[in-house]
């Protein structure tokens, strides 16, 4: 193998050990016993049937990380299943001044950016890819640039929902933060 092939070689897998080691760090991907070989990810309708994620959720505002700031007064996610492939979250943000936010995004689980609807001052368009069925990862961009990237995992008894949360702040340092979510349907 010539240098560049194996420098890309090295470089492929450095990106997935990293990823992996972000979802293992979160607790995510974390497999039992024997379910080394359930990995691969099932047919699209068998995988929506399935999923843990569908369904509405509520943000725990008693346990807010202590650097967010003010939290909002409610915030709810609900995942659709949207047939052919398709899932549909729908995000609404109620703040405590009573204005409020509504984003809804419709996409696919295959890592391409596909535009979001409604209140875009997260992001415009984003990306999603589910390396586990408990677990949903989103990139998100604005303008055309990094807005962050957000990872979903759904817990084994399927009441709780977390998302880990990493950006950048405004002077450029690296942080996740961690939000709680309750299932209300």
């Amino acid at each position: 193998m010539n240098d560049r092939r194996l420098d890309m070689a090295y470089s492929h897998a450095s990106i997935r050990l990293a990823a992996a080691a972000v979802l293992i760090a979160g607790g995510s991907l974390l497999l039992q016993p024997g379910e080394a070989g359930r990995a691969a990810a099932p047919s699209a309708s068998a995988a929506a049937e399935q999923s843990p994620f569908i369904g509405e959720w509520e943000l725990d505002l008693t346990r807010m990380p202590d650097t967010y700031g003010p939290p909002p007064k409610r915030v709810t996610f609900a995942f659709e299943d949207a047939g052919s492939g398709e899932w549909v979250t729908k995000v609404d943000i109620a703040a405590p001044d009573g204005s409020s936010r509504h984003i809804a995004i419709r996409y696919r689980r295959d890592g391409r950016a596909v535009q979001g609807e409604g209140d875009d001052a997260d992001g415009d368009s984003a990306a999603f890819s589910a390396p586990a069925p408990n677990v949903l990862v989103m990139s998100m961009a604005k303008n055309k640039a990094s807005a962050g990237v957000r990872v979903y995992t759904v817990s084994g008894d399927g009441k709780e929902m977390t998302e880990a949360a990493a950006n950048v702040d405004a002077q450029g340092a690296p942080f996740v933060r961690t939000f709680h979510f309750r299932r209300i349907r």
